[in-house]
């Protein structure tokens, strides 16, 4: 890389690193997600215990061993009552001496019904963990004598898909929410980096500051100046982001379940922490498609003379970008039909939608390489056209070429 390429590189990235925007983009957002896992933390510390303190009266006299073993796993206080006292468990509840009544009786064992005596309305997730230590409960008593096995009754069925090698698996669910998420991801970072470029190029343009930093460098290597060095703070921006979700899976996730038993339920989030065949095919579509659009968004830049002509421009590469968002949901529930095949290998579409398909397991690796061969010749190709519109429409002002004066500019540059 030449010196003067160098030289733009560092000042595109220096000024957007030190920008509000990017501070805010890059701490506030892991901030946010931080205090999303410190502030429940902080409740439960807070909480007082007869809030989680429960008095379990069990009318079937089959069912509260069970759901008392559950609930106590969770976190809860529980503590047996007699039938008799249920009036006065109720007067107790209602002066807040403890936190709710779990009355169990024979219709609890037969159609699996429970009523909870609660002093106020207790949260959703106090409501999933009581339904779930009753359900659990009436299930060993109706499986006790079978000769199946409770506990993978209770861990639900596994269906095991087998296909033949090179093809490609399929997505199970946390693959299919981790690929989903990722491509909305890419979507948005491309999409806002790619719009930086162009309101750089033109925010030069039109102070005509770009007059005289063309007469020390050409035009070419300011494009690719301009680009590296806005990669280079996307790069950054989502590092930060990375590092953040894996310390707070790595730390905060733990400490989490610990001091809310009751959370633990919520573990089946940590599939969808990106490992590393996520990162590495998160990086390369990331590039792929922030080169290709970049770089056409770079050339509406140089073609416009002001932000509400930019705004039209953009239109048909915002077309171009939006299309594969719009198929995501069809590609990842069908990863391996030959329209999601197709569509996955189309270069502008490549870094969306091949990307659900490999971080998901779904695409065998000579599709990958070939969408990503392809990838990188369209970026040779879009950064030769994007740079002869460049070089020439960064100096030009007055009207927005037509599309005959481009064919021009292509011809000539």
């Amino acid at each position: 890389m030449s010196s003067v390429v160098w030289t733009v590189v560092r000042r595109e990235y220096i000024q957007r690193v030190r920008s509000r925007w990017f501070f805010f983009a890059t701490v506030g957002v892991p901030l946010l997600l931080v205090l999303a896992t410190a502030i429940p933390m902080w409740l439960a510390g807070r909480q007082e215990s007869a809030e989680r303190s429960i008095v379990l009266v069990d009318r079937s006299d089959e069912l509260g061993e069970g759901v008392a073993r559950t609930l106590t796993a969770a976190g809860y206080t529980v503590t047996r009552g007699a039938p008799a006292d249920e009036a006065r468990l109720r007067r107790t509840v209602e002066e807040r001496v403890i936190g709710a009544v779990l009355v169990l009786d024979h219709e609890t064992a037969t159609a699996g019904r429970a009523r909870l005596i609660a002093g106020k309305s207790p949260s959703a997730l106090q409501q999933l963990v009581i339904r779930q230590a009753v359900i659990q409960a009436v299930l060993e008593r109706r499986l006790v004598g079978s000769d199946l096995d409770i506990a993978q009754v209770l861990r639900g069925g596994r269906l095991e898909v087998d296909v033949p090698a090179g093809s490609g698996g399929g997505m199970d669910d946390p693959a299919f929410a981790a690929a989903y998420a990722g491509s909305f991801i890419l979507y948005m970072v491309i999409l806002i980096y790619a719009v930086s470029v162009m309101r750089s190029v033109l925010e030069e343009k039109t102070s005509r500051i770009v007059e005289v930093i063309v007469s020390s460098l050409r035009p070419w290597q300011l494009m690719l100046g301009k680009i590296l060095g806005v990669g280079a703070v996307g790069l950054t921006q989502l590092a930060v982001w990375v590092l953040v979700a894996l310390a707070l899976g790595r730390f905060a996730l733990p400490r989490l379940f610990a001091a809310r038993p009751e959370l633990a339920q919520l573990a089946a989030v940590r599939p969808l922490l990106p490992g590393p065949g996520f990162l590495f095919y998160f990086l390369i579509f990331f590039l792929g498609g922030f080169f290709i659009y970049s770089a056409l968004y770079a050339a509406v830049g140089a073609m416009c003379n002001s932000d509400e002509e930019a705004q039209q421009a953009q239109f048909p590469l915002m077309l171009l970008i939006v299309v594969p968002v719009f198929a995501l949901v069809g590609v990842i529930d069908a990863p391996n039909s030959t329209t999601s095949v197709v569509l996955s290998l189309i270069p502008f579409f490549s870094p969306f939608l091949m990307f659900a398909r490999a971080a998901g397991g779904a695409a065998p690796g000579w599709q990958i390489a070939l969408s990503v061969v392809l990838m990188a010749l369209t970026v040779v190709a879009v950064a030769w056209l994007a740079g002869r519109i460049y070089r020439v429409g960064i100096l030009m002002t007055g009207k927005r070429p037509t599309a005959r004066e481009l064919l021009r500019w292509l011809r000539e540059a």
